[in-house]
């Protein structure tokens, strides 16, 4: 009997703690009032890619907050990594992308980031990657003299 009541205490307990967060004018646990990024992955990955292929990719911004999302920077970690961002503020519940593009003139293996910077509660500066590998330049390629 003495559990029977203890539980059916902490029962009533616990659904007063939750309807107080339900409330008109309270936020819900679990969300955020204000701008919130959130960007479709964190990699790009080319895998293996020719010498002066297109080196472009799309990484997809979501606003899932409840105020504008404003993107006051995008730096890539060099100047064979060049991002382009919208200036544009993206309205709650919208979607937006970043450009990326790399130089696949530089052949071998490679990992690169972009810094996205925001106004976000979540994650004001929030960092995606890239990573592949070019393959050598088919022009520069030694061949074996021939034997005669």
């Amino acid at each position: 009997m003495k559990k029977a009541v203890l539980t059916l205490s902490f029962f009533l307990v616990a659904m007063l703690g939750f309807t107080a967060f339900a409330q008109e004018g309270q936020p819900v646990p679990g969300t955020e009032d204000g701008p919130v990024i959130k960007i479709d992955k964190e990699v790009h990955d080319y895998g293996t890619i020719d010498y002066k292929a297109d080196g472009k990719c799309v990484f997809t911004i979501t606003n899932t907050g409840n105020q504008p999302l404003i993107i006051s920077k995008c730096k890539g970690s060099c100047g064979c990594t060049v991002p382009q961002c919208t200036e544009a503020p993206i309205a709650p519940g919208a979607s937006s992308k970043i450009t990326v593009e790399y130089d696949t003139g530089r052949t071998g293996p490679f990992h690169k980031s972009v810094t996205v910077t925001s106004n976000a509660v979540n994650a004001p500066t929030k960092v995606v990657k890239i990573k592949g590998t070019v393959k050598p330049n088919p022009e520069k390629a030694t061949t074996a003299p021939a034997v005669n």
